[in-house]
């Protein structure tokens, strides 16, 4: 029998998901809906396959939808076994459905529901339907995802401050259960990312009344539950962690014990933030933001190599066509998800998915394209967010960043239409045009570095454009070493403060070949969250700011999230540059190993490459590299040794 899937019409699954994920924020009593655009799922379908049978066959249709089986020119009813062929039989299943997007799962022996089949909404040509490898058997429901669970008890339990003080070893998401000697209805549990977050109740995230039947809390991001006015042995409680279980690839150890920290810490955050999408929190927000998405791409490529998360997150942010706002009303973010999509082609191969969505790619950026003034430069509408990144930028006029971003999606843009084989020329050019402009417009010779803005005549400097110039390809060789010396080493431009853009920062010193400075970074900036006692990684850290400040942000007591996805970058840092794997930036092409002995005297790590792993193991004996895959190269000082799948490489030192 052939695998049936249950099966949509592809984005709608993503669709709906996505919008109950951003519905799902709470913040002290009220839910607090994402402020931006909700795209809807569609509510009738018809589903197509043209068979050739050679002899007669039976299936049966399932679906929670309204509608029919049409085989041939007989209407049959969901539910009931269809007998048809031999010879040519056309088939169309139409579904409806108010409440969620209409899916359907064929179960038969020749007859099944593939991903060989088509869609169409009556509005476009017929589409490749979508489909989930959590869907499979006909007794689900696609609109209620089951998610994996385990069970976790605190590892302390006393009294404090009038009540009863639980702390689990780490921060989950999960569901209290209370079990108690006292009404049920009488207590309320104040969850907390910190130990202070939970004993404030008056400005704690989260404040509970358990269900009187069940003694269960809403699932949220806990790691400390206070129940005030309490007795010790009046009350116990367990929590149970809810998860999408998407397997971990690769390991991690080396003679390094706070990088070996570092990366636990990291796998754990990011875990945690990859459910049904890459959210950017656990707490706050919640949502699918466009930017954290993009760096969990890259992080998502060396820990668990997961396409299909990347394609659900990719489909819930971009929604449906005509395109009339910006992703996440940030401009930065419509750019980021162009180059996300490269990113994911770049990981996994993936042009089945890149061709579906390829006219969304094109309609965004024709829909940027749409706001440029007379130089060809992106600017904002009114509500429109430019954003680059939580720092004094000089926004007046176009920002020097923002056309950083929208030059690598002309580029992207050339590049991936290479590759689908369709016409190219044209977004390399435009590319070239608004590269030209930026170097007449932004590039200031006296100061040896991009200005924020020409428009409002400050000639504000600081780092961010000028790491985009680098990354993206927009300074020349003389200009990368004016940008350096005069902004990247020059303490009077004000640092970098958050992950989020520490991202982009260390991945351009990276490749300009500075990593013993990122590796010290790596140390100072994430080893200072541990210093401070996380054991999850923080939206953002200070090291100047008091304990006592340390969860503060936005204006808000507790307002920091201490678990975000954006913050797990060090695991991209040290599999590619410290590891040294070198994933290929076109399918097809080898990947490269190259490890840097230097920072680490002993290391034993397993990655991802492609659709297998590679293994890595040096010590004071010498180095071994395995891998279960072809199309590599070991680069050993100064040699290059083809990888052969399956079999062992070793070198004495």
């Amino acid at each position: 029998m052939n695998k049936s899937y249950w099966i949509w019409y592809p984005g709608d699954m993503e669709l709906y998901y996505g919008m109950k994920q951003n519905f799902s924020r709470v913040e002290r009593g009220y839910g607090w809906p994402a402020f931006w655009k909700s795209e809807g799922f569609r509510n009738r379908i018809v589903f197509r396959r043209t068979y050739e049978l050679e002899k007669e066959t039976e299936f049966c249709v399932y679906s929670r939808s309204i509608g029919y089986v049409l085989a041939g020119d007989q209407k049959y009813s969901f539910g009931k076994t269809i007998s048809c062929g031999p010879g040519r039989v056309q088939i169309s299943v139409h579904a409806g459905c108010i409440e969620t997007f209409p899916s359907i799962y064929i179960k038969g022996d020749v007859i099944c529901s593939d991903r060989d089949w088509m869609a169409e909404d009556y509005s476009v040509p017929p589409v490749e339907v979508g489909y989930s490898r959590y869907f499979t058997h006909p007794e689900q429901d696609p609109s209620c995802w089951e998610y994996s669970e385990k069970i976790f008890y605190p590892v302390n339990k006393k009294s404090c401050g009038g009540g009863v003080l639980f702390e689990f070893e780490t921060e989950l998401t999960a569901e209290l259960h209370i079990q108690t000697k006292k009404e049920l209805c009488s207590l309320t549990v104040c969850c907390g990312e910190s130990m202070e977050e939970a004993l404030d109740p008056d400005h704690c995230y989260y404040s509970w009344h358990p269900d009187p039947d069940t003694g269960k809390c809403p699932c949220c991001a806990v790691r400390f539950a206070f129940i005030p006015r309490c007795e010790l042995e009046n009350v116990d409680l367990y929590a149970v962690h809810q998860y999408v279980d998407i397997p971990v690839k690769a390991a991690f150890k080396s003679s390094d014990s706070l990088m070996n920290r570092i990366w636990q810490v990291s796998e754990h955050t990011f875990r945690l933030c990859s459910g049904i999408f890459f959210i950017d929190g656990v707490k706050r927000d919640k949502w699918i933001w466009s930017g954290d998405a993009y760096q969990s791409f890259f992080v998502n490529q060396y820990l668990m190599a997961d396409s299909d998360i990347d394609q659900r997150t990719l489909m819930a942010l971009r929604g449906n066509d005509p395109m009339t706002a910006h992703i996440n009303t940030i401009v930065d973010y419509s750019l980021l998800w162009i180059l996300g999509v490269k990113k994911h082609l770049e990981a996994y191969g993936d042009l089945r998915f890149v061709r579906q969505i390829y006219p969304k790619m094109c309609s965004l950026m024709e829909f940027c394209e749409n706001q440029t003034d007379a130089h060809g430069f992106l600017t904002g509408r009114e509500k429109d967010w430019i954003y680059i990144d939580w720092a004094d930028l000089d926004k007046e006029g176009p920002l020097c960043a923002e056309q950083m971003l929208y030059g690598a999606c002309w580029k992207a843009m050339g590049d991936i239409s290479s590759l689908l084989g369709l016409e190219s020329s044209k977004y390399y050019e435009k590319y070239q045009t608004l590269k030209e402009a930026v170097s007449v417009f932004f590039w200031d010779e006296e100061k040896g570095a991009y200005i924020d803005s020409f428009v409002s005549g400050r000639k504000h400097v600081t780092r961010h454009g000028n790491i985009f110039a680098v990354l993206f390809e927009f300074a020349d060789k003389d200009q990368q070493e004016k940008i350096i010396r005069n902004v990247i080493c020059n303490e009077k431009i004000p640092a970098i403060t958050t992950p989020y853009f520490k991202f982009f920062e260390l991945d351009m010193l990276c490749r300009i070949g500075r990593l013993d400075q990122v590796f010290q970074t790596l140390k100072e900036y994430w080893g200072g969250m541990l210093e401070r006692g996380a054991v999850t990684f923080w939206e953002e850290f200070d090291p100047g700011i008091s304990q006592e400040e340390q969860y503060d942000m936005y204006g808000d007591r507790f307002g920091k999230s201490l678990c975000h996805a954006w913050a797990a970058s060090p695991i991209y840092f040290l599999a590619k540059y410290f590891v040294g794997l070198k994933l290929p930036d076109t399918p097809g092409n080898p990947f490269s190993l190259e490890p840097r002995m230097e920072f680490f005297s002993e290391m034993h790590v397993t990655l991802p490459v492609f659709s297998g792993i590679v293994e890595i193991n040096w010590d004071s004996r010498g180095i071994r590299v395995y891998a279960d895959c072809d199309r590599g190269v070991l680069k050993l000082g100064g040699k290059e040794i083809a990888i052969t799948p399956g079999e062992e490489y070793y070198e004495e030192n």
